[in-house]
């Protein structure tokens, strides 16, 4: 622990909100995760979405107190637009989210500092700080979970864009006129190559009810259906990395979120795409996250420690064993 960075049960929250899920973390001075939860993301008709993250964040300020802990900020993390300086989430089609002052929300009901930032980013910055991404100044993190967003680091800085929307790539056509997306669009990547996307494909093509992504990904040797959906999902992804290896020119790319825990059954078919169609430069390195699903997490504990005016080393938060 750096002497610096104050006593021994001082604390952050971090809550990273998912389409499916929210988990939630204490963590303790010296980036160790003290305590998790995970919450389904719904609330009970005719209640706002917004009601169960703030009903998590109050949870986990109490958790953190029961434990002996003083929190010193939350940071709370989302899919969509988010307006970080503002604290605002403008647009977040999974979770149900449009112009939500979230900042304002959590801080009058904890009373701490507040950091809204946006879940891939955040992602990234914890790649950055201790992660696959450390000590790079330029690569590209793409968490694949419930939608697929990217954070962009350029010169070792995420970058937000114009409108707040830099790295929605998951909205990006792979087939132009193809399925809905929630968001309205058709043919957008994340119908397709997300661990949602891979799942709604699979039932509605009349595979087999109620698995998952990781449950097709192992279905995939005996499961026709399986196999189908998780080459063009493997397809989808390779030919958008494609674009963005051509548009950024990233030092690395690195996947991450549950569906990365594929491995190599992954990242093969995609290599394969991106090779196929990079036809005069070679492609990017692909890794993977050190952080896993955790990443969103421990990205929004750093943003708790930036706004509570806490410092953070080089390496905070990396994982004990990876």
């Amino acid at each position: 622990m750096n002497p610096d960075n104050g006593s021994a049960d001082r604390c952050v929250l971090a809550v990273d909100v998912g389409g499916t899920t929210m988990k939630g973390s204490v963590v303790a001075d010296d980036g160790r995760i003290l305590h998790s939860l995970v919450v389904p993301s719904r609330v009970a008709a005719g209640t706002e979405p917004v009601d169960a993250v703030r009903a998590l964040c109050l949870r986990l300020r109490d958790d953190a107190v029961a434990l002996g802990g003083t929190p010193a900020g939350i940071g709370v993390v989302t899919p969509g637009i988010v307006d970080e300086a503002a604290g605002v989430v403008r647009y977040a089609s999974n979770i149900r989210f449009r112009d939500v002052p979230l900042r304002d929300l959590v801080a009058g009901d904890l009373g701490l500092p507040v950091a809204i930032g946006h879940d891939a980013r955040a992602a990234g910055v914890a790649e950055a700080v201790a992660g696959a991404g450390r000590g790079l100044e330029n690569f590209l993190l793409l968490p694949l979970g419930t939608g697929i967003a990217a954070t962009v680091v350029l010169n070792g800085e995420a970058v937000p864009g114009a409108t707040w929307s830099a790295g929605e790539v998951g909205h990006t056509p792979v087939h132009p006129g193809g399925e809905q997306c929630g968001c309205g669009q058709r043919g957008c990547l994340e119908v397709y190559a997300s661990a949602g996307g891979i799942a709604r494909r699979y039932a509605r093509l009349g595979g087999v009810p109620g698995l998952d992504s990781r449950a097709i990904a192992q279905a995939t040797s005996t499961d026709p259906i399986a196999r189908s959906v998780w080459d063009t999902a493997t397809d989808a992804l390779g030919i958008a990395l494609t674009t963005l290896t051509l548009t950024l020119d990233p030092a690395c790319i690195i996947l991450g979120g549950g569906l990365a825990e594929a491995g190599a059954q992954l990242l093969d078919p995609v290599r394969e795409t991106m090779r196929a169609s990079l036809a005069w430069r070679s492609a990017p390195e692909l890794r993977t996250s050190v952080f896993g699903a955790l990443a969103a997490q421990v990205g929004a504990a750093v943003l708790a420690r930036r706004a509570a005016g806490l410092a953070t080393p080089d390496g905070w938060g990396a994982p004990v064993t990876r």
